[in-house]
C-alpha cells in the first residue's frame, strides 16, 4: 500500500548551516592573502583573531579565562588533561551524547562510565549517585547533548553531595542557561564547539573556558602555545605558567586565526539567532505534539535553551515500524536521524557503540529512550509553512508505516 503514496517533498535542505558573515568573509580573505594562518607570530603578534575570540568568549560566557583549540572534542579532552585525571581513571558521563565525548575521555587516558537518562533526556540524578558509589569516579562529564539542560538544582546538589568535580560539554549550548546562570559556568572547566551544525560555525573548532586559573594555563600549554603563551590575552598571570610549562606536553591542538575570524562576528549575532532557533523550534513542538505516538520533550521553566535541533520520541512502535517511519520521511526531504539503531549511522552513535567504556554496560532505561528517539536539524532558514509540511510529513509518515 505505501509504495503508492507519495509524500511531498519538502523544498529546503535540514542541513544547510547558513552563510558566513560577509564581515566574517572579508577578514578572513585578508588572513588567507597574509598568509598567517597561525595564531602566533613568532616576534609577536598584532590583531591576534584568536585571543581576541578567547578574550570576547569569555566575556560572553562570563568565565575568567578562555582557551581556543581546534574542535570541541579537543577542548573537552584539554580540560580533562588540564584538571589532571589519572591514566586509566573513570569518568562519569550521561549516556545520551555523542561520540567526541566519550572519545575525549579515552584520549585522556580516563573510562567513560555511562549513566542512565530520563524520558526528557536528561541525567539520571539516582542513577548519577549509585555509579558514583560503584565505580569510585570522580569526574563528571555532563553533556547537554543536542542542548538539554538538565534541573540544574538537582544535578549541581547531587554532585557536591557526592564529591565530584564537574566538567561541561556545552557544544549544543552556546547562549543557553539555567535559572539565569549560562551553561559552561556550573563546572570547574567547560568546553564548546564551533563545528559545523552548531551555534557559530568555523568547520571545526573549539573554546574551553574555566575560572581556574591553574586549569588555564594548562590548557593553553596542552593546546600547544609553545613558549608564545604571553601573546594570549584570555589567560592568568606569567607567573601562572612558570609552575607549569615544564610539566606539561604540547599536544598541538590550536585555534587557527582563520578559525577564530570567522567566530567572532558569529558571537555577536548569536543573541538574535537564538530567538529565531527557539520560535522554529516552539512552532515544530506545537505541531508534533499532536500527532499520534509522538512525544516532545518536557522542559523546565527555568532553561533558556538554544534549539537549533528538535529531538521527540516515537510511543509504542517497534523498530522495524520505526526504521520504516524513518525512510519515508528521508524520501520526503526531512532526514531524522534515530537513536535506536543497532549499528552506528553518520553522526549517530550510541553509548552500545562505544567498546572502549569501562565493560558493556546494561543501561535499560536509557536503552528504552533511545530506542524511539528521533532527531532532527533546524536550520536558520526555515520557515512556518515549512514547519507546517514537516509536521504533515511525520505524521503522514506514521499512518503509512503503521498502516501494514
Amino acid at each position: 500500500m505505501d509504495q503508492k503514496v507519495e509524500l511531498p517533498k519538502l523544498d529546503i535542505d535540514l542541513s544547510d548551516p547558513g552563510p558566513v558573515p560577509e564581515e566574517a568573509i572579508a577578514v578572513a580573505d585578508e588572513i588567507m592573502r597574509s598568509g598567517r594562518l597561525f595564531r602566533y607570530g613568532e616576534y609577536g603578534s598584532d590583531n591576534n583573531h584568536a585571543a581576541l575570540l578567547e578574550q570576547e568568549f569569555a566575556a560572553y560566557i562570563g568565565s575568567r579565562y578562555a582557551a581556543g583549540v581546534n574542535s570541541g572534542g579537543s577542548a573537552l579532552f584539554v580540560a580533562l588533561k588540564s584538571l589532571g585525571i589519572d591514566p586509566g581513571e573513570e569518568v562519569l558521563v550521561n549516556a545520551f551524547t555523542l561520540a567526541p565525548v566519550p572519545g575525549s575521555i579515552a584520549h585522556a587516558g580516563g573510562a567513560p562510565v555511562f549513566v542512565e537518562i530520563d524520558e526528557n533526556y536528561h541525567i539520571d540524578v539516582e542513577d548519577l549517585a549509585a555509579k558514583a558509589e560503584e565505580s569510585g569516579a570522580k569526574v563528571l562529564m555532563l553533556s547537554y547533548m543536542r542542548g538539554h539542560v538538565p534541573d540544574m538544582d538537582q544535578v549541581m546538589a547531587a554532585v557536591n553531595d557526592l564529591g565530584l568535580t564537574v566538567i561541561e560539554d556545552c557544544a549544543h549550548t552556546l547562549g543557553a542557561s539555567w535559572d539565569g546562570t549560562p551553561t559552561g559556568r556550573f563546572g570547574v572547566a567547560s568546553g564548546f564547539s564551533g563545528q559545523t551544525f552548531k551555534h557559530m560555525n568555523s568547520g571545526e573548532g573549539g573554546i574551553v573556558v574555566t575560572d581556574d586559573e591553574d586549569i588555564a594555563a594548562r590548557a593553553i600549554l596542552h593546546s600547544g602555545s609553545y613558549m608564545l603563551y604571553a601573546q594570549h590575552t584570555a589567560r592568568p598571570p606569567m607567573e601562572v605558567f612558570e609552575r607549569h610549562k615544564y610539566d606539561v606536553p604540547n599536544c598541538s591542538l590550536r585555534m587557527t586565526a582563520l578559525a577564530a575570524a570567522l567566530l567572532r562576528p558569529q558571537l555577536a549575532l548569536l543573541d538574535e539567532r537564538a530567538k529565531t532557533w527557539n520560535r522554529l523550534y516552539s512552532a515544530l513542538c506545537a505541531k508534533l505534539s499532536g500527532i499520534a505516538h509522538v512525544r516532545v520533550p518536557v522542559r523546565s521553566p527555568k532553561e533558556h535553551y538554544v534549539a537549533s535541533s528538535l529531538q521527540f520520541s516515537l510511543t509504542g512502535l517497534d523498530a522495524p515500524t520505526i526504521s520504516h517511519f524513518i525512510d519515508l520521511c528521508e524520501g520526503a526531504n526531512v532526514p531524522i536521524k534515530w537513536f535506536g539503531r543497532l549499528e552506528p549511522r553518520g553522526f549517530t552513535s550510541s553509548y552500545a557503540d562505544w567498546g572502549y567504556a569501562v565493560g558493556r554496560q546494561d543501561l535499560p532505561r536509557t536503552r528504552a529512550v533511545l530506542s524511539g528517539l528521533c532527531d532532527m536539524r533546524i536550520p536558520l532558514a526555515l520557515r512556518e509553512d515549512h514547519c507546517d509540511q514537516i509536521a504533515e510529513t511525520v505524521e503522514g509518515a506514521l499512518r503509512i508505516a503503521t498502516a501494514g
